[in-house]
């Protein structure tokens, strides 16, 4: 029987791309993602992806020498003083400081309200963290998601608020283990005659018009990356796009040519300002609220025949990633347009889309 030596930390994974540091210690094995217990600022899975595995050799360095300095794991100690309700309070407050989107923001607020009622209900609220299971947390899912497309989301919300400041100090749940019900996909239909779409939408509003011409022609979004757009985003003759990774869902920079068609109108529109530094489409100093072309759309498409019931705003970017990966073949370069942080999640997009996938060539003969 091999004998587990104690005290000696390394790297193991959680998953394919998360990792973590492991050691035994008085015959308990002790997992940390992070250095908060050592007092060092390092979070290796919070890293881009490609650097994880060397912030995780760092942080097993430092755990080594705490070691050897005389630190040692109080687990026990450490959870018995921690509540349940207070670590999902803890994290909220963290996040609501960093730059997240505000509507993801709005739903962490709101799974984190869910979650303290049910704990409250279940007097849970002042119980030991070493208390919490998975099972605790799948029942909260399955209670208080109000449908089961939602159910997911609230997975994704309840991990968030959870997992890191879980995983701090110790506590590892394997959430994996919480199984959903299985959804059904729905297809992104793209808008079939889209030059005909454009114009009507340009006599109805030449804002909206030039917000579904970005989000259609250059992916992208309509809500945040072409409503805060400004002159000065753009290079001096109009060509070039830059936006720093702050303004993009990904947190990426992206760096994009403008189609001419675009650059025809937003130069028409520079020629009525005097300073660069103004919105493209509040031609102000001011940004027009996070609603506005969601109001605009609304009210478009309750007078229009041109639109079917499931067809939205996004539409347009759904009609533009087809035509990409139609063009281009290539999974790469719509991640590149469409800004994605990931293939996998242009893979999921583009799963989602109505793209021909089989010739009928390739289907059996008799």
């Amino acid at each position: 029987m091999r004998l587990k030596q104690e005290l000696i930390p390394q790297v193991t994974k959680k998953n394919s791309t998360e990792f973590l540091i492991t050691f035994w210690y008085k015959g308990k094995r002790h997992r940390f993602s992070n250095g908060k217990a050592i007092d060092i600022d390092l979070s290796p899975n919070q890293t881009p992806v490609k650097g994880r595995k060397r912030q995780a050799d760092v942080l097993c360095s430092a755990f080594t020498m705490a070691i050897r300095d005389g630190w040692r794991p109080s687990l026990e100690t450490r959870t018995q003083k921690v509540s349940i309700d207070s670590i999902a309070k803890r994290t909220l407050k963290r996040k609501l400081s960093m730059e997240y989107s505000s509507s993801y923001k709005k739903d962490l607020i709101y799974t984190e309200k869910l979650w303290s009622e049910f704990l409250q209900k279940n007097k849970l609220s002042d119980k030991p963290i070493a208390k919490l299971k998975v099972e605790v947390i799948r029942d909260f899912i399955f209670e208080c998601s109000p449908s089961p497309s939602s159910m997911a989301n609230f997975k994704r919300n309840v991990s968030a608020l959870l997992k890191d400041e879980l995983e701090s100090i110790g506590v590892l749940l394997n959430l994996s283990k919480i199984k959903l019900p299985k959804q059904r996909q729905e297809l992104h239909r793209p808008i079939n005659d889209i030059s005909t779409a454009l114009e009507d939408i340009k006599q109805y509003n030449e804002n909206l018009y030039l917000c579904c011409l970005m989000t259609y022609s250059m992916l992208l979004r309509p809500h945040r990356e072409i409503r805060c757009l400004s002159f000065s985003d753009f290079n001096t003759d109009f060509t070039i796009l830059s936006l720093d990774g702050s303004r993009v869902k990904s947190k990426r920079n992206r760096i994009l040519p403008v189609p001419a068609v675009v650059r025809e109108e937003i130069v028409s529109r520079f020629e009525t300002v005097e300073n660069r530094n103004v919105n493209l489409f509040s031609m102000r100093s001011y940004d027009h609220n996070p609603s506005y072309f969601k109001g605009i759309w609304s009210k478009y498409k309750s007078q229009s025949k041109l639109l079917s019931d499931k067809q939205t705003l996004y539409s347009f970017r759904h009609t533009g990633a087809i035509k990409v990966f139609e063009k281009t073949g290539s999974l790469q370069k719509l991640q590149q347009v469409m800004g994605h942080s990931d293939l996998k999640v242009s893979l999921t997009y583009l799963r989602g889309l109505e793209v021909k996938q089989l010739d009928v060539e390739d289907l059996p003969e008799l």
